[in-house]
């Protein structure tokens, strides 16, 4: 398996566990991004979000659908900057099968006029492995070059 099948793999499964992403459009409002809930549909999404129609992303889509979401694992073992087509999608078959009592928390059901649907289609991403501290100083100690290890540990990913 490649480094970037590696990397790939390991970025859709810590994003399916731990789901917070920071969700902005490029080139609108500087670039400022929101934390969002993302649910992964399948092994390589598509990426989905429930918003609220005032959701400023939501609202700025005219102006640019390119997305970026940033993504730190919950334990910073796996970072990620990933980059996509961000659209609305309101599939009532695609609402129903995401629907859970964490977003039905959020709204009046499943057709509350202010519920947005957000389908973010990942095209690439760069991610970055962190090795503990503690592991990367003991192979120092025993003469292995950090940078060699470091290259098998960051990549662009190619997600189409």
């Amino acid at each position: 398996m490649s480094t970037e099948q590696k990397l790939e793999e390991k970025l859709w499964s810590a994003l399916s566990s731990d789901r917070t992403v920071m969700l902005g459009l490029n080139g609108v409002e500087d670039g400022h991004a929101r934390p969002m809930t993302a649910l992964v549909e399948g092994d390589r999404g598509p990426i989905w979000f429930f918003t609220s129609q005032s959701n400023a992303v939501v609202e700025n889509l005219a102006r640019s659908d390119r997305a970026i979401a940033a993504f730190s694992a919950k334990n910073h073992d796996l970072f990620a900057s990933i980059h996509g087509k961000l659209s609305v999608d309101q599939d009532r078959q695609v609402i129903g099968r995401l629907w859970n009592p964490f977003i039905a928390a959020w709204y009046d059901g499943k057709d509350d006029p202010k519920l947005v649907l957000l389908r973010f289609d990942a095209e690439h991403a760069e991610v970055w492995l962190n090795e503990s501290n503690l592991v990367a100083g003991v192979k120092m100690l025993f003469g292995a070059d950090p940078k060699k290890d470091y290259r098998n540990k960051v990549g662009d990913v190619d997600l189409q």
